[in-house]
């Protein structure tokens, strides 16, 4: 019966063939300009997964209750004080654009940390650094009356000195004497020169935490265009270029997150989906000659295609209303897979066209025999796209969906359209049978040695599904991206720091009590590296280190604050008397030691006085590298001398309502052991967080979804005036 039917369609459709043609001319027209006026990309990639699932909607309980930001800027630079004077410009700059940026949050830097930094360090570590800044009250006094070129070289002619009195020993002057002939051989050599106060004091080189901050920002969303993040992420960038952070800070801008990252994935929509659906329609076009060597019957398979593309489309748009990132691949799809059926019976027909002259015999004739090949083949393509159906994943559901039906329509077109445009154009006869006869020997080996070809096949087959067990599933979607792109390389170099890692489990729990008693029987986990809470935020033994903070502030502020010792701003002159009186000191100081310091100290020496010697360029050049931070250092040194009690209460707001809710509700975060870029170290995480007496569990993988943007806090804390919680990571998973 279904073979009949198909004779009879295609018969009816050769006798009425220009009224069958009208009717595909109008109904590709119509569809077409369906397509045009409806068409759309949904952008908003969380209506991928179905909303029916239960830990999908775990996810978004908590999404909505947390937020994530959406943008992660990462501002780095040579010098922390360089990074975090960067960061605070940015940050201030993009609070001022309220129609791009709802939030913008420094959850790193800020006034907060700046005030209270002292806090977050070990007791011990305040205490010292407490007593070596109360020792150095007379550089301190010297560097912040005069904070220019001329008052840095005082305080290094001071402790020079100090060594010729037997004060100090030349070898607690190799550090500084380290740091000052680095700056000074690169302002020297013309290259970018950069010095570190902060460095200084801490006695090392500062740590990669220290010269990354972040930027959380939650942009406006335009999900009417294909990049809804677009005028934000350039925003971002335009201000980081009108502050010239680089210029001023040697500051590089970076983005990362969801927003950008998936803009980067609709950018490769925008630029290849034209380009990949041409290159399939010139590729079937090429195929299609190269099988039917006929303008005239390419033609036919061609509009049969076309008719089928803009309905399939049309129909897509009809029953989903806009494309998804899968579903828009079924254009590529049906040019590859649809052409096939008109190819099929196109070259039944040249073969049944040599055996019979007329041509409307030889369309019945290929129908009677490629009609239910061709519809076996057409319901076995389109059942292998509804097999997507059953799934969850609804981007996976759409292209099903469509191109299974796509599958059908292209069949139809096939048997009606191509015999329509066959009969109206009406090729002429094929003189030669169809065939390659090149490939005549190889059909013979073929059918002479069938039992052995399946045997072999076989035994091949049998040999190779072993190895089917050691397959690995890669299901990092990170790893489908553009790893060039510059969101993609910030992503992976946060991911390779065990601290920006982005692997995470979220608890939603009633209280932040008991969220702090589940953090700590989650960190007792052999799988877990730490846990955190909002109370992970207030720091221990503060009573200790106030009160040490507070004995030394009189004699620290009178230092800092002696605004009748503020002396005018030197001379180059000034500034040249200056150099060559530290350079003198210096030598004498080493003398003719060979020591270590004496060397270094000797080194420094022959610098200065070239840097005496050079023009006032290179000299501002130097104080540039060296001011600047100076000032910086110093009015942090000041905020930071009267500390206030740190409390949940008295935490910054933004900080809370990341990890509190007004109605009590409190967020968990578990950071797991082992390596991130490894999924087998997560299968075991979803049965050992057995937690029936929470309201949720959400597993955040970074590289899981689609994006990074996670809370997290180091596991330890940079010295000196700084601490830091970073945000990257991912959408949230839950389970």
């Amino acid at each position: 019966m279904l073979n009949s039917a198909v004779v009879r369609i295609v018969d009816f459709c050769a006798h009425r063939c220009w009224l069958v043609l009208i009717v595909g001319f109008f109904l590709t027209i119509a569809a077409a300009t369906y397509d045009v006026a409806r068409f759309s990309i949904t952008t908003d990639t969380q209506s991928l997964i179905s909303q029916d699932l239960p830990w999908h909607q775990r996810q978004s309980a908590l999404s909505k209750a947390f937020p994530q930001k959406g943008i992660s800027v990462v501002v780095t630079a040579a010098t922390p004080e360089n990074a975090e004077q960067a960061t605070n410009a940015l940050q201030r700059d993009l609070s001022k654009r309220s129609d791009l940026f709802r939030t913008v949050v420094q959850p790193d830097s800020g006034d907060f940390f700046q005030h209270s930094g002292l806090l977050f360090e070990p007791l011990s570590d305040v205490k010292k650094s407490i007593d070596g800044l109360s020792k150095a009250q007379f550089l301190i006094a010297t560097l912040a009356t005069d904070p220019s070129l001329r008052g840095v070289m005082k305080a290094l002619s001071f402790a020079a000195d100090g060594v010729q009195g037997g004060e100090i020993k030349l070898g607690q002057l190799v550090w500084p004497l380290l740091l000052a002939d680095r700056t000074l051989s690169d302002a020297l050599a013309g290259k970018p020169a950069t010095f570190s106060w902060q460095e200084l004091v801490q006695g090392s080189r500062p740590q990669t935490i220290q010269l990354r901050h972040f930027i959380e920002v939650q942009p406006v969303l335009d999900f009417a265009v294909l990049q809804p993040g677009r005028k934000a992420t350039d925003g971002i960038l335009r201000s980081a270029a009108d502050l010239k952070l680089g210029e001023r800070f040697g500051a590089k801008v970076e983005l990362t997150g969801p927003v950008p990252m998936n803009d980067d994935q609709f950018s490769v929509i925008r630029q290849t989906a034209l380009r990949d659906t041409l290159t399939a329609l010139l590729g079937a076009l090429i195929i299609l000659w190269l099988a039917l060597r006929s303008w005239k019957i390419v033609a036919a398979v061609f509009f049969s295609l076309m008719v089928g593309l803009a309905t399939t489309a049309a129909l897509g748009i009809a029953t989903v209303g806009a494309f998804n990132l899968i579903s828009i691949a079924f254009f590529v799809l049906f040019v590859g897979l649809g052409v096939d059926f008109g190819i099929q019976f196109s070259v039944r027909y040249r073969s049944e066209r040599h055996e019979q002259k007329d041509l409307r015999e030889a369309l019945r004739s290929a129908a009677r025999k490629v009609g239910t090949p061709l519809s076996l083949a057409a319901a076995a393509t389109a059942v292998a796209f509804f097999s997507f159906l059953p799934t969850s994943y609804k981007g996976l559901f759409e292209l099903g969906l469509i191109a299974g039906c796509g599958m059908l329509i292209a069949f139809i077109c096939s048997i009606i359209f191509v015999p329509a445009m066959l009969a109206a154009l009406r090729p002429s006869g094929e003189l030669a049978p169809i065939g390659f006869s090149s490939l005549a020997p190889l059909d013979d080996f073929l059918q002479r040695h069938r039992i052995a070809v399946i045997a072999g096949t076989i035994i091949v087959v049998l040999a190779g599904t072993p190895l089917l067990s050691r397959l690995p599933f890669d299901f990092n979607p990170i790893n489908l991206q553009n790893p060039n792109a510059a969101t993609v390389k910030t992503y992976r170099e946060l991911q390779g720091n065990p601290q920006t890692s982005g692997d995470d489990a979220e608890v939603l729990a009633a209280s932040l009590d008991e969220a702090n008693s589940t953090a700590q029987r989650l960190a007792a986990l052999p799988e877990v590296s730490r846990t955190l809470t909002l109370s992970t935020f207030v720091p221990g033994d503060q009573d200790q280190k106030i009160a040490a903070v507070r004995r030394a502030a009189p004699r620290l502020e009178a230092a800092l604050n002696a605004p009748q010792q503020q002396q005018s701003a030197p001379s180059d002159k000034d500034v040249v008397e200056a150099i060559r009186v530290t350079a003198g000191d210096l030598s004498k100081a080493a003398g003719n030691a060979t020591a270590p310091g004496a060397d270094a100290a000797r080194h420094v020496s022959d610098l200065l006085m070239r840097l005496a010697q050079s023009d006032g360029a290179t000299r501002s050049k130097v104080e540039a590298a060296v001011i600047p931070s100076l000032v910086y250092g110093v009015d942090r040194l000041r905020d930071s001398l009267n500390p206030q009690p740190v409390t949940v209460k008295t935490l910054p707001p933004n900080m809370v309502r990341d990890w509190l809710l007004p109605d009590g509700r409190a967020r968990v975060q578990i950071l797991p052991k082992g390596d991130p870029n490894d999924d087998n170290s997560l299968p075991s995480w979803p049965q050992n967080l057995r937690l029936p007496v929470l309201q949720s569990v959400c597993m955040n993988p970074a590289k899981r979804l689609s994006a990074p943007l996670s809370k997290q806090v180091p596991s330890h804390l940079p010295p000196w005036l700084s601490c830091s919680s970073s945000h990257y990571g991912a959408s949230r998973m839950c389970f």
